[in-house]
């Protein structure tokens, strides 16, 4: 039996964990930095768990350990935190308190939540109100590359905010950097036409000499869109500063940066020329980045679709859009039957294997604009944007269909459950809950509900029959 803290126990200071090896995520940054937690939990089992998951990878973790809101606000308002780990649901704390705390005191720090066992409308609705995560502890071993991601994303909105900070400059501070090589400075008449620059941006649009870029123009040359370039020119403030922008420029070898420019308008000592201090910022390899990691972020790691979090995403998205359009949108859950007895009978492996034939074919089937996602386990959903229930029910028997006809062994089967929008619900957790008796009754029918026991009482069997009819719309 998991042990527990009394509720008056004083914050805990646990023992620090060593770094460890791991192939996963041991590295340089791992190595260098102290991931500093606060843990807001009764069961120290459950924390100790989390510590030596972290171990295992590698992370060098200091945490501290609370029961109660009075030594929550005290130790975010006394020292520093990474990230804040909390136990959900929790007797010594109504709801979301420990994030409506962490919004009041530290905004800035990400916030998971561990549960034995959660609901995805639970899930979908913490994430809405601002949590990064949530966790079961079953899936322990998730929290090292979620907290991974979530550390990568603080530090890269760091950055961006104090760049734009930085970029906001003076006269005195635009002249002190016109010889600093970290930033691309050049002055610019209204034509476009270069008048000085700086090595920085010589280097940065790859030309030989700071001559042969000023022979150039930078509205043809470098935006290559003279319309754009008089745009640029007319932001200007009334304190004479250009607005911030972020845009593409061309290389002399045609290839593309993207930069950060602001800049400011420069008038003679007469008042009648008007020319323009330009600062440019190469941020190209810093939005890879940051589009590599939201990719990774939103993905889940074994097939590639999205994962539980961007499905959310995408809901909240058409459901706001519906309002908009008044037009409806399906969504439908896909459940591989047999998933334990494919592990025991071929092995884990041939059991992934199974999951990804499902991605590749919910894939094959997906439009553009229809987001496949996994979110767990051997649970699939698809979301079908300006689709009525018929249409759902013909791509469902499409994607059934394909995944037992899809060449390979062993056979697969899936069971499948729609909601409609409005329809079904309004809001992520009602849809969700609709689509999931929907399939669950397809499993009753098909007895393939035998080896999860999802449903014990009678009342609960009726309701997912009526419930599944209406949402499969059959």
């Amino acid at each position: 039996m998991n042990a527990e803290l009394p509720e008056d126990n004083q914050a805990r200071m646990l023992e620090p964990t060593q770094i460890g090896q791991s192939p996963a995520l041991d590295g340089p940054k791992n190595r260098r930095h102290l991931l500093r937690i606060l843990f807001v939990h009764r069961c120290v089992a459950d924390v100790e768990s989390c510590l030596y998951e972290l171990k295992r990878v590698g992370f060098a973790v200091t945490s501290e350990l609370v029961v109660t809101p009075e030594q929550f606000a005290k130790q975010l308002q006394s020292q520093p935190f990474d990230l804040v780990l909390a136990e959900y649901p929790s007797s010594n704390w109504p709801e979301t308190l420990v994030l409506d705390s962490l919004k009041q005191f530290r905004d800035e720090i990400p916030l998971i939540y561990l549960a034995h066992q959660l609901k995805r409308e639970t899930v979908a609705d913490l994430i809405l109100k601002g949590a990064y995560d949530c966790i079961e502890m079953d899936s322990i071993s998730h929290l090292p590359v979620t907290i991974h991601r979530a550390q990568e994303e603080k530090s890269l909105r760091s950055e961006r905010d104090r760049a734009e900070k930085d970029l906001g400059r003076s006269e005195a501070r635009y002249r002190a950097l016109t010889g600093n090589l970290n930033y691309a400075i050049c002055r610019c008449a209204l034509n476009g036409s270069f008048l000085e620059a700086n090595e920085a941006i010589v280097a940065m649009l790859g030309y030989a000499s700071r001559e042969e870029l000023l022979s150039m123009n930078l509205g043809s040359d470098v935006i290559r869109n003279s319309d754009k370039l008089m745009e640029l020119f007319r932001r200007p403030s009334g304190s004479g500063l250009v607005d911030a922008i972020e845009m593409d420029w061309s290389r002399k070898d045609r290839t593309t940066v993207k930069v950060y420019l602001s800049g400011r308008e420069v008038l003679s000592e007469r008042g009648d020329s008007r020319t323009y201090e330009l600062i440019a910022e190469d941020v190209t390899k810093q939005r890879e980045l940051e589009s590599h990691l939201r990719l990774e972020a939103a993905s889940d790691s074994l097939t590639g679709l999205a994962n539980y979090k961007r499905l959310v995403d995408a809901l909240n998205m058409e459901i706001k859009r519906c309002e908009r359009t008044g037009r409806q949108f399906a969504l439908l859950l896909f459940d591989l039957d047999g998933l334990k007895r494919i592990n025991d009978h071929y092995g884990h492996v041939t059991g992934s294997q199974a999951l990804c034939r499902i991605a590749d074919v919910l894939s094959f089937c997906c439009r553009d604009i229809d987001t496949a996602a996994r979110f767990g386990g051997d649970e699939f959903a698809l979301v079908l944007p300006e689709t009525s229930a018929v249409a759902a029910a013909l791509v469902a028997k499409r994607i059934c269909d394909c995944v037992a006809n899809d060449g390979k062994g062993p056979k697969l089967s899936v069971s499948v459950g729609s909601a409609i929008y409005r329809e079904n619900g309004e809001r992520i957790e009602s849809l969700l809950s609709a689509a999931d008796l929907a399939m669950y009754a397809m499993k009753l029918r098909t007895g393939a509900v035998t080896e999860s026991g999802r449903f014990s009482t009678g009342l609960q069997l009726a309701s997912a029959a009526n419930r599944g009819a209406k949402g499969a719309g059959s």
